[in-house]
């Protein structure tokens, strides 16, 4: 009889073959949709505040390579200036996609302070410290951002 072996436990030492020597990931499922502890909660604010002290940083220092390109520029040749407008345009892409996430963030830290954090806008469960580890700013469970991707 074949049995399925069980995903490794913290302190393993084989992976999830058997394979001596080699640490499988450590998942706690059950851990995955709990209720924030008050240190993850602290952990996870001081995430989010750094988080947005980086993004306006990182938006704040590409600010003088976001101004508009001379077109007027007898020095450089046409493929030049037609790379520098693209260049212009990918940057531009990317501080607004910072400045949707900062927005999200601040969003986050006022949920914070409502009492709010952590739950999922979609079905009311705990989104989850590992979801939150990865992405603070998460407005949703697993399982509602896939339904919500799927659509």
């Amino acid at each position: 009889m074949s049995r399925k072996r069980p995903m490794a436990v913290k302190g393993s030492e084989e992976d999830s073959q058997g394979n001596p020597g080699k640490v499988a990931p450590v998942i706690d499922r059950e851990r995955c949709s709990m209720a924030l502890s008050s240190e993850e909660r602290l952990a996870l604010k001081r995430d989010l505040e750094a988080l947005e002290t980086e993004l306006e940083g990182a938006i704040e220092g590409t600010k003088d390579s976001a101004r508009p390109v001379e077109l007027d520029q007898p020095a450089v040749g046409r493929v030049s200036r037609i790379d520098a407008i693209q260049q212009q345009k990918m940057l531009e892409a990317t501080r607004n996609a910072q400045r949707r996430r900062v927005q999200l963030v601040r969003s986050a830290l006022r949920r914070f302070e409502d009492d709010e954090y952590g739950e999922c806008l979609g079905c009311g469960e705990d989104v989850g410290f590992a979801r939150l580890k990865a992405r603070p700013e998460s407005l949703y469970c697993i399982e509602c951002q896939s339904s919500r991707e799927r659509e």
